[in-house]
């Protein structure tokens, strides 16, 4: 489970770079409920419309209820993970950033992947999944892990990304 970090350098390690890691766990934590309610509110305005149009279809639209919701919370991390600030409302107001480990661009799709393996792991055992975010040194949880993505702090991340291309450009001019 340990990453070697010598193995993965462009990896910011906490050791060395602990602003990208300070409160991360309680931002995460912020930044769900800011997600789950603006979810629930796209939920309610779904529903509300179904029941709307359930009046003119005497019922039948509100079957429909079974596949726009879930379609509708796909579409919002597609929409905003798969964006290029990498983030959802709630972890763009949390500073917080979703980082590939990997080298693979972070796209739609694996946005979808990331959050719907998130939503499985969490409602499986989320007690596990808490634990794992308490135990790895990047504070990764399981999903993450799977995934191969990394959640940090934002701002300072623009920094460690700045001095990083800085390094390249350093490497490749010489």
């Amino acid at each position: 489970m340990s990453q070697d970090f010598a193995a993965r350098p462009y990896l910011p390690d906490p050791s060395s770079a602990p602003e990208l890691f300070d409160g991360l766990l309680t931002r995460r934590v912020v930044a769900y409920f800011i997600d789950a309610a603006l979810i629930g509110a796209i939920t309610l305005a779904l529903a509300l419309v179904a029941v709307a149009l359930g009046l003119f279809t005497f019922g039948l639209s509100l079957l429909s209820l079974a596949f726009v919701v879930p379609a509708a919370i796909v579409i919002y991390y597609a929409i905003t993970l798969g964006s290029p600030r990498r983030a959802t409302i709630g972890m763009q107001a949390m500073d917080l950033v979703l980082t590939p480990t990997r080298g693979q661009p972070l796209d739609g799709w694996m946005a979808i992947f990331h959050a719907l393996l998130f939503w499985v792991t969490f409602w499986v055992c989320w007690p596990v999944t808490i634990l794992f975010a308490l135990f790895t040194p990047r504070r990764q949880m399981l999903h993450d892990l799977i995934m191969g993505t990394l959640m940090v702090r934002r701002s300072p991340m623009m920094n460690h990304w700045r001095r990083a291309r800085m390094s390249d450009d350093d490497h490749y001019s010489a």
